[in-house]
């Protein structure tokens, strides 16, 4: 667990899984001798194989007096096609709560998009039925990310929605939200397109400090050394470049701490420039 404060803004991060892999899972150039060239990614994103440290994991937000947890990771019980990730039973509820939240107590729950491991806890199953995991929360989905992804056809991306986003809906306890809106005097979300149509970053400020909490625009840290360097996952690759260009540009050099939501412990830095390029400083 890592906890941060932006002004009066309490940030804590909740793990679900850590790994360590070759980052050509998720990055088309993340071969290990490319991952080699950025030697500042060791030792809290790489190791000295060119292998990659990630992790899944949640963030709660404490502003105004609202807990919101953003990104609920895989989750327990689903079947997935990544076999890693496929009927999971790891305590992440215990350690969500070990942190000082309990269920019952996050009255948000913030997604910024809709892949399988940023939604997988938004349900749990109960009785044979999956059943919202925080029933005292509104779950805040993307406008533009719900008409995308809820017409596709394809068989995995039906299941994960039939699992963990639908029934918040039927529970009726889904808002959808549009890609700029203001949370809390504190929070406003950031459209960050390219990874997926609707996806949104999270930015924090309070009493002078700011925040923001990348979603997937970022895979890893490597990609503010090759923005270039795109993901298998990505809806639109060009975009996804230029949206990741762009927040380089807007937060880099700047007293600003990014949270990634796949960066490795400790997760969290700032943006400096490094030559040509970008580097996190931790």
């Amino acid at each position: 667990m890592n906890r941060w404060k932006i002004g009066d803004v309490t940030v804590t991060r909740v793990v679900e899984m850590e790994t360590i892999s070759k980052a050509t899972f998720v990055l088309r150039d993340g071969a290990p001798e490319n991952i080699r060239t950025v030697p500042w990614l060791r030792p809290h994103f790489a190791n000295e194989d060119g292998k990659v440290i990630m992790s899944v994991h949640a963030f709660v937000i404490e502003s105004a007096g609202h807990r919101m947890v953003v990104d609920t990771c895989i989750g327990n019980d689903k079947r997935r096609a990544f076999p890693g990730w496929n009927m999971l039973q790891l305590p992440f509820l215990a350690d969500l709560e070990k942190a000082g939240f309990a269920r019952d107590s996050i009255d948000r729950v913030l997604c910024t998009h809709l892949h399988v491991d940023h939604v997988g806890w938004n349900t749990m199953l109960v009785g044979g039925k999956w059943m919202p995991t925080f029933p005292r929360a509104r779950y805040l989905i993307g406008r533009k990310e719900w008409e995308h992804w809820s017409k596709a056809s394809e068989p995995d991306t039906r299941e994960l929605l039939d699992d963990s986003v639908r029934p918040v809906f039927d529970a009726a306890l889904a808002d959808l939200v549009e890609s700029d809106a203001r949370l809390t005097d504190e929070i406003r979300l950031e459209p960050t397109p390219g990874h997926t149509p609707g996806h949104h970053s999270v930015h924090i400020s309070s009493r002078g400090q700011e925040a923001v909490i990348t979603g997937d625009l970022m895979h890893h840290p490597v990609q503010m050394a090759h923005p270039e360097w795109g993901s298998h996952f990505d809806s639109d690759f060009a975009e996804a470049i230029r949206t990741r260009r762009a927040f380089l540009e807007r937060y880099g050099d700047q007293p600003i701490l990014v949270l990634g939501t796949h960066f490795a412990t400790p997760s969290a830095g700032r943006i400096v420039r490094d030559g040509d390029a970008w580097r996190l400083e931790v």
